[in-house]
């Protein structure tokens, strides 16, 4: 089996690293040897090996019959969507890391490759080197899924936990991130919550069987957070995390990405640094975790380089095919009950009437030396919430409790 890499960053490299270093079991697996005939990108790569197999027209990879699988590491939604097409209507299967692309396009290259009877995949576009997607398009079938949450941007994971253990402020410790590598110089999608969100819609459009629209998720990125609501969380045993959640509630179907506090008991409060965690809820199965490096060249191309086996066994077949392009309507935010810890201006015994009489039977937490204080509210709808905050006013921060 001859394929095709288009895009020799830091997925595309690893992906040629993988099929190179693991050639004799990929064959063993797929039932031929796998061979990297192209590679497309804009550069030059003087000095690697990979400059012989280098081209600069996509149309020599699109011509080519001996190609039968390409692999797509560009990243964007453009050119990466037009490439794509191009490659299933050659009748070429598609594997791709690309979340952007996945999240924007899916459903439409899902019918594109099942209309030319190939394969458009993407296991590593959501956590990297850990599989979630096949278990949940295959393993989870007999199930209906219930809740599906996760940790899924290391760069966040890794700032929030070091905001923990250092009790540093947001901007330092992303400072630190970017010196590292583990947070671009551009970090907006990961801190916004950007990135998560369209991990989530992949996640849910293929969980529960129709799209849902990243557009349409309520999303909260982290920039909000300071060294003291880590303080008030330790406080109370807890730690914060960006969690990215949908959940299926009777013929209704929530999705949020907002930083949580979550208790010790939570099975993603151990999930710390640069790591990603997915909890799945089946009806059936109950409870699943999955675990392991969301990002990083090896760890993602190794996920790429799984599809390919999976599509070198199956040629001539659509590999995956329950994702509707129905929308699925998600339900008002506003409806979505819980607990929330919140923090306001003054002091307990001046405001604690105030509060009592708005939000009810509360659970104070307070730290010495401040002129403020924290509570944890009973469990409300999120626009019971914001109207009881409105009305007491003085409300400084507030951080949703994990379910």
């Amino acid at each position: 089996m001859k394929i095709a890499i288009m895009g020799y960053g830091t997925i595309g490299s690893g992906v040629a690293a993988v099929v190179e270093k693991n050639r004799d079991s990929i064959a063993k697996k797929a039932g031929e040897p796998i061979e990297v005939k192209y590679v497309l990108d804009l550069r030059e790569f003087p000095g690697d090996p990979v400059q012989e197999k280098l081209v600069h027209d996509v149309d020599i990879i699109m011509e080519d019959p001996e190609v039968g699988i390409v692999v797509e590491t560009m990243g964007g939604v453009e050119p990466a969507c037009t490439f794509v097409k191009k490659a299933l209507q050659a009748g070429k299967s598609v594997t791709t890391s690309n979340k952007a692309l996945v999240a924007k396009k899916g459903t439409e290259l899902l019918a594109l490759a099942k209309e030319n009877h190939v394969s458009f995949l993407f296991e590593a576009s959501v956590g990297g080197g850990i599989p979630i997607i096949r278990p949940l398009n295959q393993c989870l079938t007999a199930d209906e899924i219930m809740e599906i949450t996760g940790i899924l941007n290391g760069t966040t994971n890794y700032i929030l936990t070091k905001m923990d253990r250092d009790g540093a402020d947001l901007d330092a410790v992303l400072k630190r991130a970017q010196e590292k590598g583990y947070a671009e110089k551009d970090p907006t999608a990961d801190i916004e919550g950007f990135d998560a969100c369209r991990k989530i819609a992949i996640l849910s459009s293929l969980a529960y069987g129709s799209q849902v629209d990243f557009e349409d998720i309520y999303t909260e990125g982290i920039t909000g957070l300071s060294a003291l609501d880590f303080k008030y969380a330790k406080e109370l045993g807890m730690a914060i995390k960006l969690l990215a959640t949908s959940r299926r509630a009777g013929d209704s179907f929530y999705a949020m990405v907002a930083p949580m506090m979550i208790g010790e008991d939570h099975p993603l409060h151990g999930v710390n640094g640069v790591f990603n965690g997915i909890l799945v809820e089946g009806n059936m199965a109950d409870k699943l975790m999955f675990y392991g490096r969301g990002a990083g060249s090896l760890p993602t191309a190794s996920a790429v380089v799984a599809d390919v086996v999976e599509m070198a066994k199956n040629p001539g077949e659509t590999l995956l095919t329950s994702w509707s392009s129905e929308k699925l309507p998600l339900a008002d935010k506003g409806t979505w009950e819980r607990q929330f810890f919140v923090r306001m201006e003054g002091k307990r015994a001046e405001r604690r009437i105030l509060v009592e009489e708005i939000f009810g039977e509360v659970s104070y937490v307070e730290i010495p030396g401040l002129d403020e204080f924290g509570f944890v509210t009973p469990r409300m709808t999120e626009a019971e919430y914001e109207a009881k905050a409105a009305q007491a006013g003085g409300v400084i921060h507030m951080i949703r409790m994990a379910q």
